[in-house]
């Protein structure tokens, strides 16, 4: 079976033009304190492209006019690095796992050598120097310069001749599309989720601090196999579910009020994202119940009516609508465009290696991509925020909601948490 990653390389190479020089840094955990650092996370492109996890790796991926070449700059071990941190990857393991031929990976000091070898007629690794590079440019603001012109200023300072181009709108439209086995490690992601919702419905009653049921999440689920939460859980009882990114987690628990949790754990890298809500004595009230319900119905039906081909402003008319008239039924609002001061966010989005994923939202919905589908009513006046999140698969018909099993309604939410 060909390697998945050798595939997604292709593809790639299929996106550009030839006479073009791909280079990804898989990027390197930020300083905590002097001597310590914050967990390492990588470049999500660069582990797409390679199925790598370790930090000071360079990808070189050259498409000619008549070949492609593919090369890999890894750490070499010292001795003291092997003694302070433990030994870096192999080029072995490197090429077993990336499928990048071990004689095409070599140690990070050579990198100059062979791009500047690349640069020059006759010499390097027998190819045509590029007229185009493409760097990941992706920035999280339009004033912040994107880290790669850090990671390859060898290549910026001393190669003018380059057309710099943004590799990160090709990759990300390749990452939509999600092979089997990535659905494969989110549908365990969001196995391991549920497991840790159980964990906090068997404790709510018992707690006193949105901070003790974070850390029952987190204990249960790192057990069952979690390589930690993939975003900082949100607990948050009472008026905090008002606030869309609440992530304090430390009031004390109201007898009466409800409980939004938004949380999701990562599996060989890929992320879950749900949402539940939960009534902190174990019975809503009525007037949660009527909230809550509408919140369940807009849930229930976006997701009947998620299939191939609806764009994301045909998903977030359709769920909008159903909360625009509920809401109009009780007296909650009265005309359409106030239902903005209850509900502000889109409906849903891309789902995979990061919890928001990458993705064109111009592009309809297609086979193979999974997606939040995340309704919800925050009213500061009444202390209620209510969310009720899924995660789907779009299938070649509709779509599966890979969360299903997490359960949801208001009878069996409330028979949880007062079995005996």
């Amino acid at each position: 079976m060909e390697n998945v990653y050798i595939r997604n390389r292709k593809n790639l190479l299929e996106k550009i033009k030839s006479e073009s020089v791909i280079v990804i840094d898989s990027g390197k955990p930020a300083h905590k304190t002097f001597d310590e650092f914050e967990k390492y996370v990588p470049n999500r492109n660069f582990y797409y492209l390679t199925g790598l996890s370790e930090p000071n790796l360079k990808l070189m991926i050259v498409k000619g006019k008549k070949k492609d070449i593919i090369m890999l700059f890894i750490e070499e071990t010292t001795e003291f690095m092997r003694k302070w941190v433990g030994a870096k990857i192999s080029k072995e393991k490197a090429s077993k796992i990336s499928g990048i031929e071990k004689n095409r990976i070599h140690y990070l000091d050579k990198f100059e050598d062979f791009f500047r070898g690349m640069m020059t007629y006759g010499r390097g690794i027998g190819i045509a120097p590029p007229k185009n590079c493409y760097l990941d440019l992706f920035r999280v603001t339009e004033d912040e310069e994107p880290i790669s012109h850090t990671q390859f200023r060898f290549v910026l300072d001393n190669y003018k001749e380059l057309n710099i181009k943004n590799i990160n709108k090709q990759i990300s439209y390749l990452r939509m599309f999600k092979a089997d086995f990535e659905i494969e490690y989110l549908q365990k992601a969001i196995s391991i989720t549920k497991l840790g919702l159980n964990r906090i419905l068997n404790g709510l009653k018992k707690r006193t601090n949105e901070s003790q049921l974070e850390a029952d999440f987190i204990h249960e689920t790192t057990l069952e196999g979690s390589e930690g939460v993939s975003f900082d859980t949100i607990a948050a009882s009472g008026e905090n579910a008002t606030t869309l990114h609440y992530d304090d987690n430390n009031s004390e628990l109201v007898n009466g009020n409800l409980i939004l949790f938004d949380l999701g754990v990562l599996y060989n890298n890929y992320g879950s994202d749900i949402s539940r809500t939960y009534p902190i004595n174990g019975k809503f009230s009525e007037r949660q119940k009527v909230l809550y319900e509408i919140v369940l119905k807009t849930n229930k039906e976006t997701i009947e009516y998620v299939k191939p081909g609806i764009t994301w402003n045909e998903l977030n008319d359709f769920s909008r609508k159903i909360l625009i008239n509920e809401c109009k039924s009780i007296g909650l609002i009265r005309n359409d465009e106030e239902i903005g001061k209850y509900f502000f966010h889109s409906v849903g989005h891309y789902l995979g290696l990061n919890v928001h994923d990458v993705g064109h939202y111009e592009h309809e919905l297609v086979e193979g991509m999974i997606i939040t589908i995340e309704p919800g009513l925050y009213i500061s006046e009444e202390k209620i925020g209510i969310r009720i999140e899924d995660d789907i698969l779009i299938t070649k018909d509709g779509c599966i909601n890979l969360s299903k099993n997490i359960i949801k309604e208001v009878k069996d939410i409330e028979e949880y948490l007062n079995k005996k």
